[in-house]
C-alpha cells in the first residue's frame, strides 16, 4: 500500500467513525503503529484531521444522517445502557417530552410500564406506548420526516410551545463542547423547542456522538441539565463537556 493509499484509507476511515484510535488504524492499514502516528501528524499538519492523544477525529461535519434502521443495530448495547440509566432518573407521576432517535426509542420502551404523561416527538416512540396501561399519552402535531418518523414542522413545535414539561429527553446528533448540533434544520428547531419546554433536559448520547458536528446548531451545552453516556467515554471529552456548562454521567 502507498502512503497516498494509506493516507486515503485513515481519512475514510476517520471521516466515517467520527474518531478512530491508533490501534485501530494500524490493523486496518497493516502497518504499525509508530507509522499510524507519522501519517496522522503530517495529516493535521495539512489540515485533515485533529490528532488526539491515542487517535485521530474528523474535522468535517457530517451533513448526512445515516439511515434510520441502520442507526437501530449500531452500538445497541450502548443504548441500552444509556436508555436504563436515563429510565432511571424519572421519577412516577412526571411529565416527560421525549425526542426522536434510536436511543429515545429505547427511552421509550422502558418508560411504557411507568404512571408518567410522555408526549414523543416520534411515531416509532408513540407507537411502543400506545398501549401503555399507567401511561399518560400525548401525541404533538406534525409532518413525520420518512424513515425516522420524526414530527416536525410549526405543528409540533406549537404542540412544544403550549405545554411545560418536568423533563425532556433529547436525543443528539453531535456534541461537542461548542454546543449540541443536528442533522437538519427541522430538527434543530423542534430540540430547541423541546429545550424551551422543560424544567430538567437530559441528553441521551453516545461517546461517539462527542467528535461530531453535524450542519445545524441547537443549543449550548450550558442548556443541558445532564448528558448520559457509557464508561467508555474518554475524560477528554467529558471534562471539556462538563466545562463547558453540563453534568455528565456515566454508565
Amino acid at each position: 500500500m502507498t502512503i497516498s493509499d494509506r493516507h486515503r484509507r485513515i481519512l475514510d476511515a476517520v471521516q466515517q467513525a467520527g474518531q478512530v484510535g491508533v490501534t485501530q488504524l494500524a490493523e486496518l492499514t497493516g502497518t504499525s503503529e509508530m507509522t499510524v502516528r507519522r501519517d496522522l501528524e503530517q495529516l493535521a499538519d495539512q489540515g485533515m484531521l485533529e490528532r488526539y492523544r491515542g487517535g485521530a477525529r474528523s474535522l468535517t461535519l457530517r451533513g448526512e444522517e445515516p439511515p434510520f434502521a441502520v442507526r437501530m443495530h449500531e452500538g445497541s448495547d450502548a443504548k441500552r445502557r444509556i436508555a436504563e440509566a436515563v429510565a432511571g432518573l424519572i421519577v412516577d407521576g412526571e411529565a416527560v417530552v421525549l425526542d426522536s432517535g434510536t436511543t429515545c426509542l429505547e427511552v421509550a420502551r422502558l418508560l411504557a410500564p411507568r404512571r408518567l404523561t410522555v408526549m414523543p416527538l416520534s411515531m416509532h416512540a408513540a407507537n411502543a406506548l400506545a398501549s401503555a396501561p399507567q401511561l399518560r399519552l400525548l401525541l404533538p402535531g406534525g409532518e413525520p420526516r420518512r424513515d425516522e418518523l420524526a414530527l416536525t414542522g410549526p405543528l409540533a413545535e406549537a404542540s412544544l410551545a403550549a405545554l411545560r414539561f418536568d423533563t425532556a429527553i433529547l436525543g443528539c446528533c453531535g456534541l461537542t463542547p461548542a454546543g449540541m448540533t443536528a442533522y437538519d434544520l427541522a430538527d434543530a428547531a423542534i430540540k430547541r423547542a423541546i429545550i424551551a419546554s422543560a424544567h430538567r433536559v437530559i441528553v441521551a448520547a453516545e461517546p461517539a456522538k462527542f467528535s461530531r458536528t453535524a450542519l445545524a446548531f441547537v443549543a449550548p451545552v450550558s442548556a443541558l441539565s445532564l448528558v448520559v453516556t457509557t464508561d467508555d467515554a474518554s475524560d477528554e471529552d467529558t471534562t471539556a463537556l462538563a466545562a463547558a456548562g453540563t453534568i455528565v454521567h456515566k454508565v
